[in-house]
């Protein structure tokens, strides 16, 4: 009985994680538990959230992926030119899209085919790609994007943020994947043991090759919701990002090694963070010793997950 209740538990280690940091907040501070400040979370989590979703695939095959801070600065530029040329919105968005899937599948390729490890592959194309937004922006930010453009990140559908609509709606489309496809039980098999998925038949250079693709799509959608909500698009944009991304994939239970994880787990982990930030700025916490506490918090999630093994 004692087994099952620990193991219950750790099963649910995020999830109890989470509400014992809002009841503490809440305690300390109740200014937390308001209706503007608790929309207000939502929406700074979206956007790492959004970014979280696409991550959880790729460190779901036992990869990683660098580069998803930098393919949000570059999308969210181009989108930005191209709204501030007149260009339709939605064409503005998909052509984000597809530069975030290819900048993937430039990724995908190289670890794939190129037998390159994802580590280094995605370090330096973040390099690459922040280079790229730089020279594209001419290192300053764009501006002036009108209304249209500006309803992504800011307008609120019955009361509720859009971007907080569009998370639910990525992680409901990849649950959907990762649950109940094909393609979702074959990134479970090759994370779990990929020479035992290729000996059963499953393609694994095209299951890791997509994967970073799923990553650079969300990430595009992400640069689209950050400047959207700001208004401008920096060439600094998304710097960091992906650490916070890998946090809370990390945060939710998915195994670095791979092969174990959930998207649910990945928004929990995504929502810690986001508390954690929104209560430690509540309460007046210097940012220094605000990046010391994420660190060991997420330390301690990465010895809880290594303790289970």
């Amino acid at each position: 009985m004692e087994k099952d209740v620990k193991s219950l538990l750790f099963k649910y280690r995020s999830l109890i994680g989470l509400i014992v940091l809002c009841i503490i907040i809440s305690v300390v501070t109740p200014r937390f538990l308001t209706v503007t400040n608790v929309l207000n979370v939502l929406t700074q989590v979206s956007v790492n959230a959004i970014i979280a979703v696409g991550m959880s695939f790729v460190i779901l095959t036992g990869g990683i992926d660098l580069s998803v801070g930098s393919t949000l600065a570059i999308t969210g530029a181009v989108a930005a030119v191209m709204v501030k040329a007149d260009i339709n919105v939605v064409l503005a968005l998909m052509v984000a899209l597809v530069i975030g899937g290819l900048v993937g599948l430039f990724n995908g390729a190289l670890v794939s085919k190129g037998r390159i490890q994802a580590f280094i592959v995605t370090l330096a194309t973040m390099t690459i790609f922040r280079g790229v937004t730089y020279v594209y922006t001419k290192g300053t930010p764009v501006s002036g994007l009108g209304s249209d453009f500006m309803v992504i990140g800011n307008e609120k559908i019955a009361g509720i943020p859009l971007p907080v609509i569009i998370i639910v709606i990525v992680a409901l489309a990849a649950w959907y994947v990762l649950n109940q496809t094909r393609y979702g039980r074959y990134v479970y098999a090759v994370g779990g043991n990929e020479d035992s998925a290729r000996l059963s038949g499953i393609n694994t250079d095209k299951i890791k090759a997509l994967v970073y693709v799923v990553s650079g799509v969300t990430a595009a959608l992400s640069g689209v919701v950050v400047t959207s909500r700001i208004g401008s698009a920096s060439p600094n944009a998304g710097v960091g990002f992906e650490l916070d991304a890998i946090a809370a994939v990390v945060l939710g239970g998915t195994s670095l090694s791979g092969g174990e994880g959930s998207v649910t787990g990945t928004i929990i982990g995504a929502m810690i963070i986001g508390v954690l930030n929104n209560g430690l700025n509540l309460m007046n916490v210097s940012p220094f010793y605000q990046s010391i506490v994420k660190g060991l918090v997420i330390l301690l999630a990465v010895m809880l997950d290594k303790k289970n093994k």
